[in-house]
Parts: structure tokens; sequence; C-alpha cells
């Protein structure tokens, strides 16, 4: 009997067939495709479809990733955090961010890179208050990104519900962020690793596009 050979992450491969993409298919205004396939991955039912990955960098150009939730599309992606944790202290001095989706079930990514803008208190304000009540708590209880045991925390979260009752205002330390883009690459998998990338690039009030080899 032969013992089976352990096989190496290098060997898994998998060949992407679903889509196509092609520069005649897509809308001309990015953020309106961006809405598209968003819409497709919500009704194919794609776990956490709003989920992305926003990269930062700090001042010694270190990149730094973490998977945070698009909570918004108008001009731009709009997601919420706490100012001083580590991303907001890294967009603090660099307003230029990236965001990564990716939808395996539909073979897709979307890539988009821009600079990232505070919104408005009364934009923050508004979603705020339309969190669940241990989700608006929990925004006080913890200085994210700090060191702090599961018990610390666990003392904040009641801290603060004692301090600010059934009906908390935001934290001032707490709120928005909108990502204007300035370049979008849809990236649709295709066989043999030939995969389909479209990328649109602002130029002053108008979206050029071209196609990328894979």
């Amino acid at each position: 009997m032969t013992k089976a050979r352990a096989m190496s992450i290098a060997d898994l491969r998998k060949d992407y067939a679903r889509h196509r993409l092609d520069e005649d298919s897509v809308q001309s205004d990015p953020v309106a495709q961006f809405r598209l396939w968003l819409d497709e991955a919500i009704a194919a039912q794609c776990p956490e479809p709003t989920a992305m990955a926003l990269s930062t960098v700090d001042g010694d150009g270190r990149p730094s990733s973490r998977m945070v939730l698009l909570k918004g599309v108008d001009a731009g992606f709009v997601f919420y955090t706490n100012y001083e944790s580590r991303k907001g202290r890294e967009l603090s001095g660099n307003a230029h961010a990236c965001l990564l989706f990716f939808w395996p079930e539909l073979e897709r990514q979307v890539r988009i890179e821009g600079t990232v803008q505070p919104l408005s208190p009364e934009e923050s304000d508004a979603y705020y208050r339309s969190r669940p009540l241990p989700s608006r708590l929990g925004a006080w209880a913890s200085p994210q990104s700090q060191p702090l045991s599961s018990a610390a925390l666990v003392a904040r979260v009641a801290e603060a519900t004692l301090r600010h009752g059934l009906d908390p205002e935001r934290p001032p330390f707490w709120g928005g962020y909108r990502l204007v883009p300035d370049r979008l690459e849809l990236w649709q998998g295709r066989p043999s690793r030939l995969h389909d990338r479209l990328r649109y690039s602002r130029q002053g009030e108008v979206w050029a596009l071209a196609r990328l080899a894979p």
C-alpha cells in the first residue's frame, strides 16, 4: 500500500469559466457597473457580498489590510470605523486607499483605488442611530486596535451601558468615510488563467476604459 502524496498548495488550481467580460458589455460609469455586480452577488447569495479588504499605508510606507463592510454606494464607497483605530490613524496621515471585493461564486473581483474623505457628522450620526444598541455601545467600549484583555472589554461594555443608557449618542471618535474612486478594475475569471480585466481611470470629468493583460 503506497502512501498518498501530500498535496502541495502549489497544486491547487481551479479553472474559471462562468462568465465573460467585454468592453461593450459594461457601463460607462464604473460606480454604476459596480452596483450591477454587487446586485448580482447579492442575488447569487454570495456570503458577505459587501465585505471588502481595505488597504491603507502608514507613515513608514508599510501597507496594512483588513476586512470591513461596505455601508453605502453613492459618489463613492462608504464604510464606518473608529477614527482612532490603526486604519483611522493611517487615513489621517495618507488619504489614499484601496478596496478589494472578491465574489468567488461568480469568479469576480473588483479593485478600487481613490482618496478617502470623512463623512459629515450628520451622515455618521444617521448611520450610528440605525445600528443595533449593542453595536452602538460597543463603539463606546472598544478602544479599537489597542491592547485589551477580554475581561477588560466586557467591563468596558458594562460601564458604557451604565453611562450611556439605551439611547447613546455617537462617540466623537467614531464615524464614517467615503472612498472617492479614481481607478476601478473589474476582474472576471476565465479558463487557462486568461482572465478578463477592465480598468476604468478617471480623466478629468470622464472615465477612460482599458483592457489589461491577465
